[in-house]
């Protein structure tokens, strides 16, 4: 039988979501875990890869098992894992439902904190100058995004993927007294994307760059002059989300 697993992780200390050799990573550690509990080899699918110190507060992988499985087995797979990786839920799906093909969806989050904190260091990126931001202009290069479907711009240079096509349904701010979030929903993510367009806003808004410099590398498919990707400590993986005829009822 198939299943959805939902987990949550701190990737910190990881060198990613994908499985490598001699490398600490989120997929080897389950499957680590998955191996000690059921005493064989079992391997997972995840719904993407998230890059080495990113994290994910909801992420869905599957995997096959010849025995059924359910929340008691999550209870001792999370006694094997190491704490700062939680699954979370099971849910039995049809045989062919794929947790990276079958999402239509995927959100991310990035936090900003607007000074130093002991508490959040691996979880948000410190901008001492947030004061100086202007958050209309903050929020009028999200906008602008909106309208685009190649994000070329966006893409890592040594990526390899077919189409850098991406539909963004959403991508906001959220100002608080201590920190922003920026928001962004699509079908689809490139490598590296959700960081370079954080640190594009971030640039537009303190004057660094022109956004209509933006747009015109936009229309383009173009990669901008000045291209800064924010650490990856501030980035989860907050929602993926699958048509319900995937699931078994």
């Amino acid at each position: 039988m198939r299943y959805f697993l939902w987990l949550s992780y701190d990737g910190t200390r990881y060198n990613g979501w994908q499985a490598q050799p001699e490398q600490l990573t989120v997929q080897g550690e389950i499957e680590r875990a998955l191996k000690v509990y059921y005493r064989k080899e079992i391997t997972i699918y995840g719904c993407g890869r998230t890059d080495t110190g990113v994290h994910a507060s909801k992420y869905c992988c599957h995997l096959d098992s010849d025995v059924a499985m359910d929340f008691n087995d999550l209870y001792h797979l999370n006694a094997i894992l190491h704490a700062d990786t939680v699954l979370i839920e099971i849910q039995a799906v049809k045989d062919d439902a794929h947790a990276r093909f079958d999402a239509y969806s995927r959100s991310y989050q990035y936090f900003i904190r607007y000074r130093k904190s002991p508490f959040h260091i691996n979880h948000s990126f410190p901008v001492y100058y947030f004061d100086k931001i202007d958050q209309d202009l903050l929020q009028a290069a999200a906008d602008t995004i909106t309208a685009y479907r190649d994000f070329t711009t966006f893409c890592k240079v040594e990526s390899d993927v077919k189409s850098n096509n991406c539909d963004i349904s959403t991508a906001m701010w959220e100002f608080y007294d201590n920190h922003a979030v920026f928001s962004i929903t699509a079908n689809r993510f490139l490598r590296g994307m959700v960081r370079m367009i954080v640190g594009m806003n971030l640039n537009v808004a303190i004057g660094k760059i022109q956004l209509d410099d933006v747009i015109d590398c936009l229309e383009n498919q173009q990669r901008m002059k000045i291209d800064w990707s924010v650490p990856a400590c501030g980035l989860f993986l907050c929602d993926v989300k699958y048509p319900k005829s995937v699931f078994l009822k």
